[in-house]
This record gives C-alpha cells, sequence and structure tokens, in this order.
C-alpha cells in the first residue's frame, strides 16, 4: 500500500467485517441450491456471495454480475430475498446462470421429478438417437466420433431428446442442463471414460438431485414473501448502460468475478482425451458459438502487456460505474499471472473509472492490508509457468468516488424479466 495514499475504510461492525472475511475464505466445496447444476470454471464460493448479499444490502435490494459465469450471484440473490441482473458474453453462461435461477412452480418440479425417474430408461444404444445435422456441420461433433467416445455421444442425444420432449420452454431448458451436467462429468477432462450404463446411473442421480436443489431455492425465494426479479443478458458488460433493458437499474450492490489477466481458463470448451477442445457444450445448451478463448478472457493471456485485457477491463467496469450511485458497493475478486505489475494497473483502471477502493479495517496489519484468500484446489486448466500466483485471488472493494458537491438522485424501479422469459 502507498503510504502517500490515505486509505478509506468499509463503514462495518465488527461482526459483519467478520463474516465478509470468513465468506471469502471459506474453502469447502460449492454446493447447495442449485448452484451444482454445473462446474462452470473459476467460479466463487455461494458462502462469499452470500455473505457480501447479507453485508452490503437488504431484502428488496438489487444485486448486479456482470461477469455472471455460472450464477451464483443471481442464485444467491434470489434465495437472500433480492433482485438480480446478471450480464454474460457467454451464450453458455447466460443459458446455466439463467437455469439455476429459474424459481419453477409446483407443478412443475413435479413434472420434472417423474421426468428424473423415468430418463434414464432414454439411453439405451439399441434405439436411434437424434443427429443435430446443423450443429454437426458446425463442428461441435468433432472428436466425439471416436471409437471410444461415439457410445457417449449417441447418450448426449438420446438425453438431449429426452429433454426436448418435456415440451415447454423452460422444462426442456432444464432437462438440457441435467444431460449437460451428466456429460461434462462423462467426457470433460476425464482420463477414464465412463461406461454407458454409468453414464445412464449418472444422468438418474443428477436429475434427482437438481429436482431437490431446484425446490430448495423455491422455498428460499418463498421465505422474504415478496417474489424477486431476475434479469439475465447475454452481452457484453462494455456499454450495458446503454441497454435499455439495464439503463435505469441502480444496484445497491454489485458482486463479480472477471476474467483473470495472464491466467488461462477455459470458459467456452470441454477437453477430452488430453487437451482436445469440445464445443459440445454449446449444442447440449442449444446455443451457438463461434469465439475463440480470448473472447471469453478479455484479451490473449499470453500478451506480456495486457493491453487488450486492460482496455476490456476499463470498458466493462467504466459501465458498472455509469449505473451505479454513491451508496452502490462494487465486490470483485480477481486474480493475476503476475499481481506484483497487475494489480496495480487493475486499481489504476479502477480509480480512472472514477471508483474508490476500500479496505476492511481489521486487515491493516495483514499483507498489504486487502483481503486475500488460497484458492482450494481449483482446477483453471492453467499453465502457468512454475509456481502460479494466480492461486492467490484477492476481493477488492470499491464505490465511486465523491465529486465535491452531488445531487440528490432519483432511482427509478425497473421490473425486470424472469429467466424464462
Amino acid at each position: 500500500m502507498d503510504d502517500a495514499v490515505q486509505p478509506a475504510f468499509v463503514d462495518l461492525d465488527a461482526n459483519a467485517e467478520a463474516a465478509l472475511i470468513a465468506g471469502a475464505r471459506f474453502a469447502e466445496p460449492v454446493k447447495g441450491l442449485t448452484h451444482g447444476f454445473y462446474k462452470y470454471p473459476a467460479r466463487f464460493s455461494p458462502a462469499f456471495v452470500r455473505a457480501a448479499i447479507d453485508v452490503f444490502t437488504a431484502p428488496g435490494d438489487t444485486v448486479l454480475d456482470n461477469h455472471v459465469g455460472g450464477g451464483t450471484t443471481v442464485v444467491e440473490a434470489i434465495a437472500s430475498g433480492r433482485h438480480a441482473v446478471g450480464v454474460d458474453i457467454s451464450s453458455l453462461a447466460e443459458f446455466i446462470s439463467s437455469v439455476k435461477a429459474t424459481v419453477f412452480s409446483k407443478a412443475e418440479l413435479d413434472v420434472l421429478a417423474d421426468w428424473a425417474t423415468k430418463v434414464p430408461t432414454a439411453i439405451d444404444l439399441r434405439k436411434q438417437s437424434i443427429h443435430f445435422g446443423h450443429y454437426a456441420e458446425l463442428g461441435y461433433y468433432k472428436h466425439l466420433e471416436h471409437k471410444s467416445r461415439w457410445r457417449l455421444r449417441k447418450a448426449i442425444e438420446q438425453g438431449m431428446g429426452a429433454a426436448i420432449a418435456l415440451a415447454q420452454p423452460n422444462l426442456e431448458a432444464f432437462g438440457r442442463c441435467v444431460v449437460l451436467r451428466t456429460a461434462q462429468w462423462a467426457l470433460d477432462g476425464r482420463k477414464l471414460l465412463p461406461t454407458i450404463g454409468e453414464f445412464r446411473e449418472c444422468l438418474g442421480l443428477t436429475a434427482t438431485a437438481m429436482v431437490a436443489g431446484a425446490r430448495a431455492l423455491r422455498t428460499a425465494s418463498e421465505a422474504y414473501g415478496a417474489p424477486t426479479n431476475v434479469l439475465i443478458v447475454n452481452r457484453t458488460a462494455a456499454g450495458l448502460e446503454d441497454d435499455e433493458r439495464l439503463a435505469n437499474i441502480r444496484p445497491k450492490l454489485v458482486v463479480t468475478s472477471p476474467p483473470y489477466p495472464g491466467v488461462h481458463v477455459l470458459y467456452h470448451r470441454w477437453q477430452v482425451d488430453g487437451r482436445k477442445e469440445s464445443a459440445l457444450p454449446f449444442m447440449i445448451a442449444k446455443r451457438l458459438d463461434g469465439s475463440g478463448g480470448a473472447y471469453y478472457t478479455m484479451g490473449d493471456r499470453k500478451a506480456s502487456d495486457q493491453l487488450n485485457y486492460f482496455k476490456n477491463i476499463k470498458a466493462s467496469m467504466g459501465s458498472v460505474a455509469a449505473v451505479a450511485n454513491r451508496d452502490t458497493i462494487i465486490v470483485q475478486m480477481v486474480a493475476f499471472g503476475d499481481a506484483a505489475r497487475q494489480l496495480p494497473r487493475y486499481l489504476a483502471v479502477m480509480a480512472e473509472i472514477g471508483l474508490e477502493e476500500l479496505l476492511l479495517p481489521s486487515l491493516q496489519g495483514e499483507r498489504d492490508g486487502r483481503l486475500w484468500r488460497a484458492v482450494p484446489g481449483r482446477r483453471w486448466y492453467s499453465r502457468q509457468r512454475g509456481e502460479t500466483p494466480a492461486s492467490q485471488e484477492v476481493v477488492l472493494i470499491h464505490r465511486k468516488k465523491t465529486l465535491g458537491c452531488e445531487l440528490p438522485q432519483v432511482i427509478a424501479t425497473l421490473p425486470l424479466a424472469s429467466p424464462g422469459s
């Protein structure tokens, strides 16, 4: 910390501050509610998000995640009685987050529970499967026709067919997500592939567990009485203040984990048979993808200067600053390929877009005074050389700078659409 700069501190009581620190450093596996619907790369702990929501907001407030990824923020917001807005450049992230954030009716959950008991019987290699020819032409079947994987490819097609047979868009999306999670388990990063019998069993267990998670989310959301509004948008976070769906939203809290500069995270592909990349998850989700990895990470991790990354993070977080007000707290969890060089640069960008960093008083004597955490065994597909500094994440807390004389703001309440709309 630069001694010449007088730090600002978060105004929290000791218990709230301790809860935030404990949430950030919570190291147990991600679980509960709908969080297990998909293992999204580099996701953060629900305990951290819940702590931030509890500390900085009240029921009825709006929480924004402008890099929503696997949807942890929106799920915890719903379960806490807050309105939620999620933005992500990835259509796969939008799909996953939307399914996880859907509060299904009791009747819909009963239909899905019945489907979960029957879906394993859809997997039968003696029967035909749907061949998704359009996706095949675009290369989404790449690496799946090998003699060791064609059976799983057919089983996945049959599972997708069972999801389509649910015949209602939100139910079909849930079914596709069940297949997506099961296929991820079966293919992504596996050295030893499961048998068809094991796939069939996992499909049924996954479907049943996901229905239970969806029920838990419904129960949690009902505890607050008034329904929460959720909007999840597939678009770049840069310029979100000009999107008519988002322009009038004034979040009380922004909690997000943007891409990490200089760190290799494979957001948009699975790796099969070693490091062969597969776009299969987009096909299962009924989405299209034609972009390279740098599109999702805001820049090539190999670029020594990271110019594109810092240009993009300035645009992304600058748009957050544009929709925020002085009362908005902005919480980010970030890691760096080279923290010594990149963290000061990152903070300089935040200052340039008009954000003031806030520190936690109880951490004044710890490292640089910021909230750091060790990453607990996360698989990032990291190709860092030697000891990777990206195994450490830091929680950055900001708010808009005071401009001297501020006029009172009248904040419009924008009705939000549900994920299934």
